[in-house]
């Protein structure tokens, strides 16, 4: 996945992310969700609680956030051919930068953009300072947490979903994928139909 565009749409759709840290100490591992900041450069926010922030050095060194989109696995009993080997589907993006440690106020703010992403969806949205007993609890707890912004400097992303496929046999994968079984993969079969529609 070369297109910047399509980077960002992986991160926004599917935000959790794993944050990798080689350290003096080794490596460390931790899972968070991230957001995208605007403009045309490639920004992720997002927080840690403490002490992770010690543990993986950050702001020190470069880390790695890696995002997963759909995956499975993919069976060669769907692809209707005589020689065929099962294989894996997948959309990963792996953003690699050296993180700014937020200030306080700048924290709370991502903290706060974090919570309006996730809840305005709702049809009651949940709001961190809603209310002025609410805005004093976030203001409390904002000190357990250290917020950080990470202009990514290098990124790797990879789209694996069957492109080297005739359309038939990519047909009848993502038919199995949305057939019941237990490898219903919808969201699978969907990005591999978006894929091909591009390609």
């Amino acid at each position: 996945m070369t297109d910047i565009a399509e980077v960002r749409a992986l991160i926004s759709e599917y935000p959790w992310g794993t944050m990798v840290s080689a350290t003096p100490a080794g490596v460390v591992v931790s899972h968070y969700p991230f957001l995208l900041e605007d403009g045309d450069d490639l920004v992720l926010v997002s927080h840690v609680g403490r002490p992770d922030e010690q543990q993986h050095g950050l702001g020190s060194s470069e880390i790695a956030v890696v995002f997963y989109g759909p995956s499975g696995y993919v069976s060669p009993s769907w692809y209707g051919v005589e020689r065929a080997v099962p294989t894996w589907n997948f959309a990963t993006v792996h953003a690699y930068g050296v993180p700014e440690i937020l200030s306080d106020a700048e924290n709370l703010a991502v903290l706060e953009r974090l919570v309006d992403h996730f809840e305005d969806p709702l049809p009651n949205p949940f709001r961190m300072r809603g209310t002025a007993e609410n805005a004093a609890y976030a203001e409390r707890i904002v000190h357990g947490t250290v917020g950080f912004r990470m202009r990514v400097t290098r990124v790797e992303a990879k789209e694996k979903m069957s492109q080297d496929k005739p359309a038939e046999v990519v047909d009848r994968v993502t038919a199995a994928l949305e057939a019941p079984g237990p490898y219903r993969n919808p969201a699978l079969a969907e990005r591999m139909r978006r894929v091909r529609a591009s390609s």
